[in-house]
């Protein structure tokens, strides 16, 4: 009776360590779709409140890093169960970090409101709904213990890449074009980085949740766009800066 105890007990702090990831990632989720929207509709007192969700993440990440510990040190976790463990650290700490890119976005978002509109600003939205989707999709993977959903979602970063790059020669051109769109077009371009880090993160995230149903890891090169690096990622900041 003490045994099954032990092991209903042991199973239910599996579940609560997994249910804390996915309210996490649904967080930064939906931060991330908060501050595009802020962007979409030049809304600074949304941006703001995005901002001001950031700690609610960070806590969870806390609390996320208290349960793990536990359970290694108390449960001495073996096979699939360490990998879980192992594996909720990880993908913690890689929400944590696109929590703050989401901030990030948001923060740009509130001095682009200050500024004129420009046409290259209707692809950030494009952009983010596929980073998002990809979010959604990598937390399925891991709700399921889906390995190859984990892969597909790896696979897409290429797509997020590719508009990056697209963007990114297009804002060019306007600043070419005109002075004036320098200053826009700038914050424009930390965002699509920004949010292309989240999607470096989140194909993280896939290649974790695989290793962690499978005991593998991806032997493959991980799809990328040809000039995935034009540009420096903006660092995200725990001080309420923005790299400025």
């Amino acid at each position: 009776m003490t045994s099954e105890h032990i092991v209903k007990s042991y199973d239910a702090e599996l579940n609560h360590l997994n249910e804390t990831i996915l309210k996490m990632g649904g967080l930064a989720e939906s931060q991330l779709a908060e501050a595009i929207k802020a962007i979409a509709t030049r809304d600074p007192e949304l941006a703001m409140e995005t901002v001001r969700g950031d700690p609610r993440i960070d806590a969870l990440e806390a609390d996320i890093d208290h349960q793990a510990v536990r359970l290694l040190a108390l449960r001495q976790p073996m096979a699939r169960d360490l990998r879980n463990i192992l594996a909720a650290l990880k993908i913690s700490s890689a929400i944590e970090r696109i929590g703050d890119y989401a901030a990030n976005v948001a923060k740009r978002a509130v001095t682009l409101s200050e500024s004129p509109p420009v046409r290259p600003a209707g692809t950030i939205p494009r952009m983010g709904r596929l980073v998002q989707r990809m979010i959604k999709d990598v937390l399925d993977a891991y709700t399921e213990g889906d390995a190859e959903k984990a892969k597909a979602v790896w696979a897409r970063d290429h797509e997020v890449d590719d508009i990056y790059n697209s963007l990114f020669r297009e804002l060019l051109t306007y600043m070419m074009e005109d002075p004036r769109n320098i200053g826009p077009c700038t914050h424009l371009l930390f965002v699509a980085k920004n949010i292309e880090r989240i999607g470096d993160h989140t194909t993280n995230m896939a290649e974790i949740i695989y290793f962690m149903v499978t005991g593998n890891t991806l032997l493959e090169s991980r799809p990328k766009g040809e000039d995935a690096s034009f540009a420096h990622p903006e660092p995200p900041q725990k001080d309420g800066g923005d790299g400025r």
